[in-house]
């Protein structure tokens, strides 16, 4: 008996580790080549017109705030990322970046093509102003 709930003790911790035990930490893809290095041009007023940029094309997934509590969003899966805790971890390259081309696997569309540069570089700006 003993040794058959070794075995079945060993078999679950070998099936929570496969699984990562639930304590996975997402990690953040390497910004590409052609984006890397990219800062913002434009000043801290673009975050005015980011704003705007971000209300009409962002919050209905994002939410209001960026918290990834917009209407829309609740029924994406995975949800959309809190904007306000995610934004201050990585730099202006990669918000570009992610915004341009949007993120495979979710809900996050390319914005290339349908936001201008200035706009995308408006909406990074608003990012950095969200809490």
């Amino acid at each position: 008996m003993k040794k058959v709930l070794f075995v079945l003790l060993v078999l679950v911790a070998l099936a929570l580790a496969a699984c990562g035990g639930g304590n996975a930490v997402a990690t953040i893809a390497p910004v590409p080549a052609e984006y890397a290095g990219a800062t913002n041009p434009l000043g801290a007023d673009a975050a005015t017109a980011g704003a705007e940029v971000f209300k009409v094309n962002c919050e209905s997934c994002h939410g209001p705030q960026g918290h990834g509590d917009g209407p829309a969003g609740v029924a994406l899966d995975p949800q959309p990322k809190n904007l306000a805790t995610f934004a201050p971890t990585v730099g202006d390259d990669y918000l570009y970046w992610r915004i341009n081309t949007g993120k495979e696997g979710t809900s996050m569309v390319a914005w290339k093509g349908v936001l201008t540069d200035e706009q995308i570089w408006q909406t990074v700006a608003f990012l950095r102003t969200i809490k």
